[in-house]
C-alpha cells in the first residue's frame, strides 16, 4: 500500500459513483463504483461518508494509499462556492494532495474531447451547460432550475405536459392528445384522475419523470402541443450552446458542442433534428455529438491536465474507458 497514484478521478452522481485510479502514465490501476451523492438530501457528512467508500476500495485495490492529485465532478456541485466548499471536504479525507472539484457536467465535456475544448448541453432529470478552453476559461449556468432562468430537463418538460393537459381537459387551453396519453401511461381515466392521483401520491411524485417519454411520444404521433414543448426545448438546448460558445470566443471555430443526459441521447428525431438545424443557423462552426463515453473518463482526463500528463498518457486512458 506504499504506492502513490497520480491521479484520483471522481465521477459522483445522483445515482451513483465511479472512481478510477490512474498512474502518471495513463494506466487505469482500479476502478469502483458506489452509491449517488446526494448531499442536499442526506447532508454533507454523509454523502462524504458514501463517498469514502468507493474511493477506498478503489484505492485498495490500486494498492495505493493517496493520489498525487483528485478530480472530483460532482453532482450538486452548481456553483463556485459549493465546489470550494466540497473541494474543503474532498482534501479533509486525505485522498489526495491537491483537489480540484467541479460540477459532474464537467466530465461529460472532457469525456467527450480530446482536448478541453468544448461545450456541453446535458438534459437529464435537469438541464446545464458548461464550457471550457485549454487556458483554463469557463463557461457555466447555475442550473437551478427555474430561479435561474432554466426551462426543460425531464423533469420539467413532464410538468409542462401536465400543465397542458389540465387545461385542455378543462377547457382553458386547446385540445391535445397528452390529456389522454398521460394518465392512460398509469391506467388512469382522465387528467382529473390522474391529478387526484398525483396530488394524493397515490401516484408518487418521483414517478412523474415516466410522463417525459409519453410527451415525446404524443409528439411523434403528430400532436401539435406535445410537438411544441419538444421544439421549444430544441431551442433551450441551441440557446445554451450559443451563449457558451460566445463567451469563450468559440462561434467563430469549430467546435465541438457535445449532448448528454437521458433526454438528448435517446434519439428523439424531432429534438435531433432541432437542435443540429438551429445550432447549423446560429453556430455553423459548432459539431454536435452525443457523448457516450463514461464521465468518469472526463474526470480522469480533467486530472491529467492538471498533472501536465501528455497526450500518450491521456489516450491510454480514453482506451481503458472505450477500448
Amino acid at each position: 500500500m506504499g504506492l502513490t497514484a497520480s491521479v484520483l478521478a471522481i465521477d459522483a452522481g445522483n445515482s451513483k459513483t465511479d472512481v478510477a485510479v490512474v498512474a502518471a502514465d495513463g494506466e487505469v490501476l482500479a476502478t469502483a463504483r458506489g452509491g449517488g451523492f446526494r448531499p442536499p438530501t442526506v447532508g454533507v457528512t454523509a454523502a462524504m461518508d458514501t463517498l469514502a467508500e468507493t474511493v477506498s476500495r478503489a484505492l485498495a485495490a490500486a494498492g495505493a494509499r493517496e493520489a498525487t492529485h483528485v478530480s472530483a465532478c460532482l453532482a450538486n456541485a452548481d456553483l463556485p462556492v459549493e465546489e470550494e466548499k466540497l473541494a474543503a471536504e474532498v482534501h479533509a479525507r486525505a485522498w489526495g494532495t491537491t483537489v480540484e472539484v467541479r460540477n459532474d457536467t464537467f466530465a461529460i465535456l472532457r469525456a467527450g474531447v480530446t482536448e478541453p475544448r468544448g461545450v456541453a448541453v446535458v438534459c437529464g432529470a435537469g438541464i446545464n451547460c458548461v464550457g471550457m478552453r485549454p487556458d483554463g476559461r469557463t463557461a457555466r449556468f447555475p442550473a437551478l432550475g427555474r430561479i435561474s432562468g432554466d426551462w426543460g430537463g425531464g423533469w420539467g418538460l413532464a410538468e409542462e405536459a401536465l400543465w397542458h393537459a389540465a387545461r385542455a381537459e378543462d377547457g382553458r387551453g386547446v385540445p391535445t392528445a397528452l390529456a389522454r396519453t398521460l394518465p392512460a401511461h398509469f391506467g388512469l381515466p382522465s387528467m382529473y384522475a390522474l391529478i387526484e392521483a398525483l396530488h394524493l401520491e397515490d401516484v408518487p411524485p418521483a414517478r412523474r419523470h415516466e410522463l417525459t417519454p409519453v410527451l415525446f411520444t404524443t409528439a411523434t404521433a403528430g400532436d401539435a402541443v406535445a410537438g411544441a414543448v419538444v421544439d421549444r426545448l430544441a431551442e433551450e438546448v441551441v440557446t445554451m450552446a450559443v451563449v457558451a460558445l460566445t463567451r469563450l470566443d468559440l462561434l467563430a471555430e469549430e467546435t465541438p458542442v457535445l449532448l448528454g443526459g437521458g433526454v438528448l441521447t435517446a434519439g428523439h428525431p424531432r429534438l435531433d433534428d432541432g437542435v443540429r438545424e438551429l445550432l447549423a443557423d446560429r453556430a455553423p462552426k459548432a459539431r454536435a455529438r452525443v457523448v457516450r463515453e463514461r464521465p468518469v473518463l472526463g474526470a480522469a482526463l480533467l486530472g491529467l491536465d492538471r498533472v501536465g500528463a501528455d497526450a500518450t498518457a491521456r489516450e491510454r486512458t480514453r482506451e481503458f474507458f472505450t477500448g
